[in-house]
């Protein structure tokens, strides 16, 4: 059977499941067209960071492979995208033209060295120079994204466009591993003398903590971690990427802890005499700079990626293991153990952070706080709904006062790519085209990709996008004010300030929805009239720009 390179692309990425790409133009045309026969929506985006971002979101949203593609010369910009896929393990494929083989090293027309650029920002890079590599290769970019915890991909493509490959023929038809169409595809289990190692170990502590990770969420084990806690008793605290793991009238859930954090979450972490990592990379805003759990607590770490075991810790007993499957093993065992003093340890810490924490989501003066703010989300997002956020305060506003109430909300956040959360958003809400997909960000962060607004309505992307309107890149400001502080002189403090802007109003210039939100009083009823929209809606809420998140100032344990 004989087909063109573009077809055989396009039918491969639809056996994967993929109904979705993120493209910035020219590349692969010869795809595109064939992609439309099968199907697929083929989203042209306004720059290659945000077609990078709207892949990314749909991947992690979907629990599938995302796929972004720019032309020769939007390479450098499609890998400058991929960083917070990488840094988030989301399974991105990215898909670029170049140069023929022939022209390269002759100052060919917009032509540099990608893979350079690609290198650090994906676990596979590879070049596409003919049509017979282009089935080996394409099944080992689907192998390489989704195996273990996902990461981002990359072919350089022939052609400048990539029709280079596009237009020649081969001669046989797809052959696709559709295991490699959703994560986690391989669920390796634990030796049975590491099951038996935590089973003594939580015999023996009293005050045990399961730190729940981005591996958790990639592993889909909510179900197995709220059994695991209530049959062993132990405590559940979450990075930000793990916010949604449990319900928060979960006895034993205090939250996110590590820096973007709650209080009562890092207070329990430090008492701890056993943590146990649940696909985590024991990062530094997991552990507060590596100073939690304290030192000489006893530490188990499960991970699918052997390579991350011990990166961190040393003396930690490390089980190479999908995570909900070595939950659910450990739940057949006898794991179970009375620890009354340690729960109510655990909910009078709880109790004192939310009593601390009222006092913030009932402030409703003017200007609007932001923790009143993500208090009204709280009380009316949909049971299924999905919540986006940006990095910086945004993470750390909407990771700690944002509240998940139902099991089937779930909460994405940028790895660090200021920005990120808007083109994430329609990514997600193209993969989950039912649930409501609210986006969280700050002024500074929808101004990097406004103009997105106009591929939502193109595309009829329906996102709600609440924009923390401080007219500011308020995380930087403590940091500035600092430093003036030590100077004699006066000087320019407010170069992190912006101009007041109505994003309600430019919504409405590309014919979406936008409302203007002032007053307390008229948060509930922007987000019922966003609810009720046929078109993306941009709330601006305008808040007290001197307003700091209410973060859990991580314990030095000793």
């Amino acid at each position: 059977m004989s087909m063109t390179g573009g077809l055989y692309l396009a039918q491969v990425l639809k056996a994967h499941g993929v109904d979705h790409v993120f493209f910035m133009d020219a590349i692969l045309r010869r795809s595109l067209i064939e992609m439309e026969h099968l199907g697929i929506r083929r989203i042209l985006t306004h720059s290659e960071k945000a077609a990078a971002y709207m892949a990314d979101g749909y991947a992690r949203a979907g629990y599938k492979p995302g796929v972004c593609m720019a032309q020769s010369v939007g390479a450098a910009n499609l890998a400058s995208g991929l960083q917070d896929a990488f840094l988030g393990h989301s399974p991105v494929i990215a898909l670029t033209g170049r140069q023929a083989a022939v022209n390269q090293y002759r100052n060919a027309y917009q032509e540099i060295s990608h893979q350079p650029l690609f290198q650090s920002v994906t676990r596979f890079s590879g070049r596409v120079d003919e049509i017979s590599q282009l089935p080996h290769l394409i099944r080992t970019a689907f192998r390489e994204a989704m195996c273990g915890s996902p990461r981002p991909v990359h072919l350089d493509i022939a052609g400048h466009t990539g029709d280079l490959i596009g237009a020649q023929h081969i001669d046989s038809a797809p052959s696709v591993d559709s295991i490699f169409s959703s994560y986690t595809p391989f669920r390796p289990r634990p030796a049975k003398e590491d099951l038996v190692f935590v089973q003594e170990a939580l015999k023996l502590s009293h005050r045990p903590v399961l730190v729940v990770d981005k591996g958790a969420m990639e592993s889909r084990a909510q179900r197995e971690i709220e059994a695991f806690a209530n049959a062993a008793n132990v405590a559940v605290v979450a990075s930000l990427d793990a916010k949604a793991v449990l319900i928060e009238s979960n006895a034993w859930f205090a939250g996110v802890a590590g820096t973007y954090s709650r209080s009562c979450a890092n207070e329990i972490l430090a008492q701890s005499d056993l943590v146990i990592f649940a696909g985590s990379d024991t990062g530094d805003q997991m552990t507060a700079g590596w100073t939690l759990p304290a030192r000489g607590t006893q530490v188990i770490q499960i991970d699918i990626d052997p390579f991350e075991l011990g990166r961190n810790f040393e003396n930690a007993k490390l089980i190479h293991g999908d995570v909900r499957e070595t939950l659910s093993e450990l739940m057949l065992m006898d794991i179970h153990t009375k620890r009354a003093p340690w729960l109510e340890t655990i909910q009078k810490a709880i109790e004192n952070w939310r009593i601390h924490a009222e006092k913030h989501w009932t402030d409703d003066s003017v200007p609007i706080k932001p923790a009143h703010l993500c208090h009204q989300l709280s009380n009316f997002l949909p049971k299924d709904a999905m919540v986006v956020a940006d990095t910086g305060y945004s993470s750390e506003w909407s990771g700690t006062m944002i509240e998940m109430k139902y099991p089937e909300q779930r909460y994405l956040r940028a790895a660090g790519s200021l920005g990120w959360a808007f083109p994430a958003a329609l990514g997600a809400k193209c993969a989950r085209p039912d649930t409501p997909v609210f986006c969280f960000t700050g002024d500074g962060g929808f101004m990097y990709h406004q103009s997105e607004l106009e591929t939502a309505r193109r595309w009829g992307i329906k996102t709600i996008t609440v924009i923390n309107n401080n007219s500011q890149l308020a995380q930087g400001a403590p940091n500035i004010h600092a430093v003036y502080k030590d100077r004699s002189e006066t000087g320019q403090k407010d170069i992190h300030v912006y101009r007041d802007t109505n994003f309600a109003d430019l919504a409405k210039v590309f014919d979406c929805e936008g409302i203007r939100v002032e007053h307390p009083a008229e948060i509930a009823s922007a987000i019922k009239r966003a609810l009720m929209s046929d078109k993306p809606v941009v709330i601006d809420v305008v808040t007290d720009p001197s307003a700091r998140p209410m973060s859990g100032a991580p314990r030095r344990a000793t």
